[in-house]
């Protein structure tokens, strides 16, 4: 017999490939109970029937750098270009609070996304966009309320009902205390806040997607395609349990819930990954939740290649990288898509990079055939043995999470977040070993050393022109106003009421992001966190 390159072979999740696999993989396994067709339950091929034939994803690159004019600018471009859907990256002292004037914000204004003080800044994002026509993703968690509220006043003044407003705001707390870090508050003062975003876009915005849950960051920490989905899974219970405690019925919020995957380089655990997460999620919320809307059942995500994928040794290979976890995405029926550019592990995505990742996605919805019948791996032998042994080893997680006494108390004690440490070490010795070869970094490199595009940094005087701005309408606003409408905001907190009209009249009196968040940081507390290695 012919040796083989490998005394065996895995999955990064550790999930055993065999050689070749037949009928026998799948003894157990039954089409109409286990697969289904595309539409329906357990969904394993699709949250609709004809998926892609229909229409395809929302192509929703990612962007967000600098100042508000500098994003619209690019906005503008990449609609222009054919994207279907906008996804604002915003920067640090946003995404934590911090006004672009504060301390703790020197140096980080507009660097890894763009810089949103305050309503008039939100405006300037999206001039000249037509909100009721395009779809509007905002990665924000900790000040998600705030910035929610910046982009309802700005379609309020810009006469658009909020009926028409489409998007997702990812308001998904609990992954920041995994893996990103960027918590404010503490646990149950989140959970609460986070609440009050979906009883008040029940009533009040009900085409927005009141949170995308996201197994993508906790992924980029070093998580296995496993853990991903099973921490994710985990905190979207979380959620669904608090928001049932809270007085709210599943059926009437749980169809507004979307979730936010990695894409990764291992295409067919990749493709696994997003077929077993529909069939687990349509049996958690049926089974689990008793939810009788078939639209609750339904496992609606947004896909991300990976960014901890990319080198900045020989960029270019990038680009092939990207390509296919983006036709893992489709294969696996994502709805809606952001391709990564190539020069993502040296700067922000040049305006070339960005208009080739968008091309990569074109490229494969239109001239690939990928997208010409529904699920086309379906049946696949090794594609539905992948798909039920990764969702096997998910239920263990679930069930050992469940024993600890939930996700919230797995958090709290810092399990979590050793398990993805401990995963990402594991990855990073296998690079180091060459166990893993990642083509130009440990292998097959080249004596390549400059770079062959053009790179974008941001100007020195980006945050200097931001502070100006910033402290000009400070001197300019009604300064009682803004002092009554921040005292009522903290008056709410204390009251434990929904904070999102108190938010909505502070934001129309022009206070300041930071000040709102330290309003309510007045009330809530910070949030520490339990280190455990």
């Amino acid at each position: 017999m012919t040796k083989e390159r490998k005394k065996s072979f895995q999955t990064h999740s550790k999930i055993g490939i065999k050689g070749v696999y037949t009928e026998n993989e799948l003894r157990s396994f039954k089409p109409n109970q286990d697969l289904g067709l595309p539409g329906e339950y357990p969904f394993v091929r699709g949250v609709y029937p004809t998926m892609y034939r229909s229409k395809f994803w929302t192509m929703r690159q990612y962007a967000g750098f600098g100042t508000a004019e500098d994003s619209n600018q690019r906005f503008r471009f990449l609609l222009s270009q054919g994207q279907t859907g906008l996804s604002v990256a915003f920067d640090l002292p946003t995404q934590l609070g911090f006004d672009s004037d504060h301390p703790q914000a020197l140096g980080e204004v507009g660097k890894v996304g763009v810089a949103i003080d305050t309503l008039e800044d939100m405006e300037t994002l999206f001039a000249d966009i037509p909100l009721e026509r395009v779809s509007v993703s905002m990665t924000i968690n900790a000040t998600a309320a705030i910035l929610l509220a910046m982009y309802l006043v700005t379609a309020d003044k810009r006469g658009v009902p909020w009926e028409k407003l489409s998007g997702t705001i990812q308001n998904d707390l609990l992954k920041e205390y995994i893996a990103r870090g960027t918590y404010i508050f503490p646990l149950q003062p989140s959970m609460k806040v986070t609440m009050d975003i979906l009883a008040f876009c029940q009533d009040k915005v009900p085409q927005w997607n009141t949170m995308s849950i996201s197994g993508y960051h906790i992924r980029e920490a070093g998580a296995t395609a496993v853990q991903e989905l099973a921490f994710t899974l985990a905190d979207a219970i979380t959620y669904v349990e608090e928001a049932i405690e809270s007085g709210l019925d599943v059926d009437t919020f749980a169809p507004r819930l979307s979730f936010f995957l990695a894409a990764h380089n291992n295409v067919f655990e990749e493709i696994a990954k997003f077929r077993a997460a529909r069939r687990l999620w349509a049996r958690i919320m049926k089974e689990k939740f008793k939810a009788k809307n078939p639209q609750s059942w339904k496992f609606r995500f947004h896909t991300q290649t990976s960014g901890v994928t990319l080198a900045a040794q020989e960029p270019e290979n990038n680009v092939v990288r990207v390509t296919l976890q983006a036709l893992s995405a489709v294969l696996g029926g994502t709805q809606s898509l952001h391709t990564n550019s190539r020069d993502e592990a040296l700067a922000l995505p040049s305006q070339e990079s960005a208009q080739l990742a968008l091309r990569t996605q074109q490229i494969i919805a239109h001239e690939s055939g990928a997208t010409d019948t529904v699920d086309p791996l379906g049946g696949s032998y090794f594609v539905e043995s992948l798909t039920g042994a990764l969702e096997n080893k998910v239920w263990e997680y679930l069930k050992k999470i469940e024993d600890l006494g939930g996700m919230l108390k797995a958090i709290e004690t810092g399990y979590i977040q050793k398990e993805v440490q401990d995963s990402a070490y594991s990855y990073q010795k296998l690079i180091e070993d060459k166990e893993q070869i990642i083509v130009g970094l440990n292998a097959f490199s080249s004596e390549q050393k400059e770079v062959q595009f053009n790179l974008y940094y941001p100007p020195e005087e980006l945050q200097k022109n931001q502070i100006t701005r910033l402290q000009a309408l400070r001197r300019e606003r009604d300064g009682g106003m803004v002092e009554r409408a921040l005292r009522n905001l903290k008056d709410c907190a204390e009251l434990e009421k929904n904070v999102m009209p108190a938010l909505l009249d502070a934001v129309k009196a022009m206070a300041t992001l930071g000040e709102i968040t330290s309003v309510l940081k007045d009330v809530y507390g910070t949030h520490t966190e339990n280190v455990n290695f």
